[in-house]
Order: C-alpha cells, then structure tokens, then sequence
C-alpha cells in the first residue's frame, strides 16, 4: 500500500526502511532549520512533562525532582570521595 504524502513530508515514524535516505536527505540542514527542531522538541518535551507530572499537582514531579538530586549527589560524591583518597595516601 503506498502512502499518499510525498517522502518529505512524512514523519520520521511513517518513513519506511527503504525509503530513509532519501527522507533523511530532504531534510534542511540549515542552522536555521536545526535550531528550530531543537526548539520544537524542547517545547514538546515540556509540554509532555508538565501534562503527565508536574502539572497534576501529585508527587510524581517531587518525585523526579528528588531523585535528580540524589542522583547528582550520588555522582558527585564518587568523585569527591576519589579525591579525598588520593590526597592523603
């Protein structure tokens, strides 16, 4: 069955193996172009994290938050504990 948008303007999940170089090479490449996708799916992202957690006022964007932190912390004091060895052996 053969899609009635040309390859260009269908989505990447719509493009079949075959047909994804040359969608990929349709694409612009400009800054321009890229800077505006980034954008796009910044605010897409967003907008899903503020539906599904943070905006229902529930525990899941405390939750996210939180486990961030530890997680930073975490990191961090694997990296500050290295050091604290290495300075006095």
């Amino acid at each position: 069955m053969a899609s009635s948008l040309p390859v260009k303007e269908m989505k990447l999940m719509d493009v079949k193996l075959g047909e994804l170089p040359s969608w990929i090479l349709m694409r612009d490449f400009t800054p321009k172009a890229i800077t505006g996708e980034i954008q796009r799916g910044y605010y897409r992202y967003y907008k899903y994290l503020y539906a599904r957690a943070l905006g229902k006022g529930g525990i899941a964007g405390i939750s996210m938050v939180l486990a961030a932190y530890g997680l930073f912390n975490y990191y961090s004091y694997k990296e500050l504990k290295h050091e604290q060895l290495c300075k006095y052996h």
